[in-house]
Parts: C-alpha cells; sequence; structure tokens
C-alpha cells in the first residue's frame, strides 16, 4: 500500500485591514456620532451669533439684574438705549425649581432602584422597568397638564402644611397666603419628570456591584440590608450622583411644564411656596411670540446661558458615571 503524503494547507494571511462592510459600518457610525456635535455646534453658534448684541449692549448687568423691560419709542422704533434686559430673577427661578426637584425626587429614584436590583421578583421587576423607560418618554405637556388638574390641589395642601410647622424658615414664609402656582408646586412636577431617568440610571449602577463582594458580605453574615450599606451604596455613589445630575439638567432646562403650573413673575423670589417665580426656559415661550426682533435677541441670550448650564451640567454627568463604570 501506497502512503499518500499529506497536503500542507496554504498559510493563511493574517491581516488587520477591515473588509469593506466594516468600513461602512464605521464610516456610518462615525457620521451619527459627528453629526450630533455639528448639530450641537451649530446651535451653540445660532445662540451666540444671535444674542451677541444683547451681550454687548448689557454687559454683565444681563446676569445679575432682574428688570426686562423693552422701550419703544412714540414711532414704534426700539431705544435700544432706555431698553433693560436682566435674568437674574429667572436664573434663580430655574436653579430654585430644579432643586426642590431633585430634593424630592431623589430618595424616590434611589429607593425605587434598590427594590428593584436587590427585593423586587422578577416579573415585578420587568414590567416595573418596562413603566419607568416608557415614563422617561411622555411628553412634558402631560406632565404639565397632570400637575395643573391633580397635583394643584394637593400640593397646595402640603404648602399650607409646610408654612404651618416651617414657617419660622424664611424659604417657606409666605408674604401673602398664595401658594398655587408656586415654585414648590413646580418643582413637585418636574420630581415626577425626573424620577425615570434617576431611577434608571441608580438602577444600571446597582446591578453592576460585584457579585463575589455581595456574596463575601453574605457570608460574614451580614443582612441585605447591610450588605447594601456596605457594598452597593459605596460602589455605585459616584453613578448615584451621575444620575441626580442629567435630571437636575433634565429640570433645568424643563419649559412647557413649568409655564402651566408656575406663576411667571419677574422678581427673585426665595419663598418657594409663595405663587411667583419663573425659569429661564419658561420666560421664553411666555415672550417669543409678543416680542420685537430686538427682544428676540435678547431671548436667544437668555437661551444661550440656560444651554450651557444645561451643557455643563450633563458634562459633569457623563464623567462623573464614566468614572463609576471604570469602578474608579
Amino acid at each position: 500500500m501506497t502512503q499518500t503524503p499529506p497536503v500542507t494547507p496554504p498559510k493563511r494571511e493574517i491581516t488587520t485591514k477591515p473588509r469593506f462592510s466594516d468600513k461602512v459600518f464605521r464610516g456610518v457610525v462615525t457620521g451619527g456620532g459627528l453629526s450630533s456635535l455639528i448639530i450641537l455646534g451649530l446651535i451653540l453658534g445660532f445662540l451666540l451669533y444671535e444674542g451677541y448684541g444683547t451681550f454687548k449692549s448689557q454687559g454683565f448687568h444681563f446676569i445679575t439684574s432682574s428688570n426686562w423691560n423693552a422701550v419703544v419709542d412714540a414711532n414704534g422704533l426700539f431705544n435700544a438705549k432706555a431698553s433693560t434686559f436682566g435674568i437674574a430673577a429667572m436664573l434663580i427661578g430655574t436653579l430654585v425649581v430644579a432643586v426642590i426637584a431633585v430634593i424630592v425626587g431623589v430618595p424616590i429614584s434611589v429607593g425605587a432602584a434598590l427594590y428593584l436590583t436587590f427585593y423586587a421578583p422578577q416579573f415585578i421587576r420587568k414590567f416595573m422597568v418596562t413603566a419607568i423607560d416608557l415614563m422617561a418618554a411622555f411628553p412634558s405637556v402631560l406632565f404639565g397638564l397632570w400637575g395643573f388638574f391633580v397635583l394643584e390641589s394637593s400640593g397646595e395642601y402640603w404648602a399650607k402644611l409646610l408654612n404651618k410647622y416651617l414657617g419660622w424658615i424664611p424659604i417657606f414664609k409666605l408674604p401673602t397666603p398664595y401658594v398655587q402656582h408656586s415654585p414648590f408646586i413646580a418643582g413637585l412636577v418636574l420630581a415626577i419628570m425626573i424620577i425615570p431617568i434617576v431611577t434608571s440610571v441608580s438602577r444600571e449602577v446597582f446591578s453592576q456591584t460585584p457579585l463575589d463582594r455581595i456574596q463575601a458580605a453574605y457570608a460574614l453574615g451580614a443582612t441585605r440590608w447591610a450588605m447594601i450599606r456596605a457594598v452597593a451604596f459605596p460602589y455605585a455613589r459616584s453613578g448615584i450622583v451621575g444620575g441626580v445630575m442629567l435630571g437636575l439638567g433634565r429640570a433645568m432646562g424643563e419649559t412647557v411644564a413649568v409655564y402651566t403650573v408656575l406663576n411667571i413673575v419677574y422678581q427673585v423670589n426665595w419663598h418657594i411656596l409663595f405663587s411667583a417665580g419663573g425659569n429661564i426656559a419658561s420666560m421664553i415661550l411666555l415672550k417669543f411670540g409678543e416680542a420685537s426682533p430686538q427682544e428676540i435677541k435678547a431671548l436667544m441670550a437668555a437661551g444661550l446661558v440656560l444651554f450651557l448650564m444645561t451643557l455643563l451640567v450633563n458634562s459633569a454627568a457623563n464623567y462623573i458615571v464614566n468614572r463609576s463604570k471604570s469602578g474608579r
């Protein structure tokens, strides 16, 4: 019998050159990412171009003043020298309403995230995760209408209760007994709006807690709550802060919901239960329809300030969440 010599297969060429389909996919993904940055840059450039005249004429007074007065002469022409524009009251109102939303919404969100991660049965977890994700996609006008028709009466009761027992604290004082359409009510509506965002981020971070650390805590005799305090919270702290800042950015930029439930007044109001306040986004919505071309430029300048504030908050949140995912 003759033996056939073994056939040596040809050497396979190893190359790092990507295939055509990989190139196409990479180009599509890269184009999508760059298009987002380009659109964001164009929006920033447009707001800066339109609002530059207001910043030049008003200076830093635009940030520190609360006067918004567009003067028109007898001929119907805009008087730039007599007109004053300032967003200090709206800027403070934006921060006040957003902080109220964070104080009310964050404990609920973190508690919901802990329940979904460590306590809820599987069928309840799936249903609630889906419901929370759907809540994040609800239009803001629905939250505003719900707050106006449903939450307003309950919020009025809680506002009067806070004033009765905590009225000795300056922010809970009432100059006059008017509590409807107050920053407190607006903050409650925004708290409902940011709960899905903060809950989703917190739940994702809690779910990434290393299993070996959890099992080690149980092996040492820790209860479930002791494990959460000793293991889950320290690991997820940065991620929770990032989720809170994402919710803060959402609350700062909200327009329709705040406009629906808040009484817009151009003055600084530190009394959160009093029916007066506002934020930059709702002011732009209120003024835009009847504004003159010069006043529209001032509104664009206000939008630029809000844009930069929101961008700063979201960038800080993204940095903190990335640090949390890397385990540092």
